[in-house]
């Protein structure tokens, strides 16, 4: 059984990338169920629970990328019965929602959860967290330079198991919509396109990829992506 973790950052974490932001004051507007965000939760929540439901009798590994407080993830193994098969890995740098995921996973007794305050930016977060069978890429890709998302989607056979799943959100702008670029660079990579989901009367997109290439060994002391803000 692996703890609820109280891994400690280490210097090849680097600086911790979401410091700019009160990230706790922007999780708040998750208390709205009507916002985009409280609905983006729940088309996540519904991917997750779709993926675990299509993997029965199966030991999986979930590992979720800049995490938040890992409610997309926890709320969904708390209201299973299946969660002694399912190890998750949080990696989140701000304390605060750091602290509220381990009292989450505490409170819902999921004892299988690492929670690391490591840099996701880094391939040093991830030692023995990958392969993974489901990365979780939400809330990143809107917070990264279009550069940097291709080179994590590049970087994702180092994270992802054969036939793991991949699930990446990315609002809309006044600008344009990225997503068709993001959608194309996933295919160039090897994953097929399981599933888009894209309301048209809120901002954010849902992607569910396969990946259908080969692994690949994770490189050590890479950095790909910087938050912007």
């Amino acid at each position: 059984m692996v703890p609820v973790s109280d891994h400690q950052p280490s210097a090849a974490g680097g600086e911790p990338a979401r410091g700019r932001t009160d990230w706790l004051e922007w999780h708040r507007d998750y208390l709205d169920p009507a916002s985009s965000l409280s609905r983006r939760r729940r088309a996540v929540q519904a991917e997750i629970g779709r993926w675990l439901d299509s993997r029965p009798n199966e030991t999986l590994r979930v590992l979720s990328v800049c995490a938040g407080d890992g409610r997309d993830v926890l709320d969904v193994l708390d209201a299973r019965g299946d969660t002694d098969r399912v190890e998750v890995v949080l990696l989140e740098t701000d304390p605060s929602l750091v602290q509220k995921a381990r009292q989450l996973a505490r409170r819902s007794r999921l004892v299988k959860v690492d929670v690391r305050p490591l840099d996701a930016g880094s391939t040093d977060a991830y030692r023995d967290a990958v392969p993974a069978d489901l990365v979780m890429m939400c809330g990143v890709f809107g917070n990264i330079s279009d550069e940097d998302v291709r080179a994590t989607i590049g970087v994702l056979p180092q994270l992802c198991a054969k036939g793991a799943g991949v699930l990446w959100t990315r609002a809309r702008t006044t600008s344009g919509d990225p997503t068709s670029m993001i959608r194309g660079w996933f295919g160039a990579g090897g994953f097929e396109e399981v599933a888009f989901d894209a309301p048209r009367d809120v901002e954010y997109r849902l992607g569910t990829h396969r990946f259908v290439g080969q692994p690949v060994p994770l490189e050590p002391g890479r950095t790909f992506f910087r938050f912007r803000r």
